[in-house]
């Protein structure tokens, strides 16, 4: 399967059944796409196996809550989807995106609340989301964008509104010739990258920014786990910008990004060094386990 998103074989789930690929479409006043009301998930199969499949769509189901999106599909039906569309598409190591959203009915305004709410579940083979950064390190821009306060958005919620400066900061990235941004946050602390949590090492000791004002990845509280089980001390804290001199290694983590080294942001170079070569590798396994 290759080629635009809108214009390929297979097949997508909508809404309780399976419809054939280019048939998955929507109306042009549907609420989501005028006032981005959207949670989605973003997930890997390997070997046929979703990796944390439940924890993810327990997300989408906490994701929707704080959104004041009441999903009616129970974690087993999202299940039971996921797995129907891989069948579908003859995957086994493949990408899932679940999506819901606020559709097209009485409202058009800012309210929706007689809107109905609707989930899809697409997914298709998607190769390394840095391209050949795993061996060379991926190459960052500072954005000029902040994560916000809480008090502004609900920052904990896998929302689609929440990443529209991600497109905006990769955007302006990637014409600098780098792979992804860093974000700092409100405060001026490390944050986050587009799409990825952010790892640093020093003296064998792991630091990454406390999860307080962005999502809390799946993928980074595994490599949580696994270093911790390794015996490695991991510093959950506020970074400053200034403290990104003294680091030796950094990677990057998240479903799609997986365990991505980093080889430069900014002005600042960092080692593909052997602890995240080290981390890349284990994740990889327990991946596929």
């Amino acid at each position: 399967m290759a080629g635009a998103y809108d214009d390929r074989d297979g097949w997508i789930w909508m809404d309780g059944k399976l419809v054939p690929w280019r048939d998955a479409n929507i109306h042009i006043l549907t609420h989501a796409m005028h006032y981005a009301s959207s949670v989605f998930e973003g997930e890997r199969a390997y070997n046929g196996k979703i990796f944390e499949s439940r924890k993810h769509s327990e997300r989408l189901l906490a994701s929707g809550r704080m959104l004041d999106i009441d999903i009616p599909w129970t974690v087993d039906e999202i299940e039971a989807a996921k797995y129907a569309v891989m069948k579908a598409n003859d995957l086994s190591d493949a990408y899932v995106r679940a999506v819901a959203w606020r559709g097209s009915g009485e409202d058009m305004g800012v309210s929706s609340a007689r809107n109905p709410v609707r989930l899809a579940v697409a997914s298709w083979a998607w190769g390394a989301y840095y391209g050949d950064a795993k061996m060379k390190g991926a190459k960052l821009d500072i954005s000029k964008w902040k994560r916000p306060s809480p008090e502004t958005i609900p920052v904990h919620a896998k929302a689609a509104g929440l990443y529209m400066i991600c497109t905006m900061s990769k955007h302006a990235a990637e014409a600098k010739g780098c792979s992804d941004a860093l974000f700092m946050d409100y405060r001026g602390y490390v944050a986050e990258a587009t799409g990825a949590n952010i790892f640093f090492v020093k003296d064998g000791e792991v630091h990454t920014p406390v999860a307080d004002v962005f999502l809390n990845g799946i993928t980074r509280q595994t490599v949580i786990g696994m270093l911790e089980d390794r015996q490695v001390k991991v510093h959950q804290r506020h970074i400053l910008p200034g403290e990104l001199e003294s680091f030796e290694q950094c990677w990057l983590t998240g479903t799609a990004a997986e365990v991505t080294p980093v080889g430069q942001i900014g002005d600042y170079s960092f080692e593909v060094g052997a602890m995240v070569r080290d981390v890349a590798t284990a994740y990889e396994e327990l991946v596929r386990a």
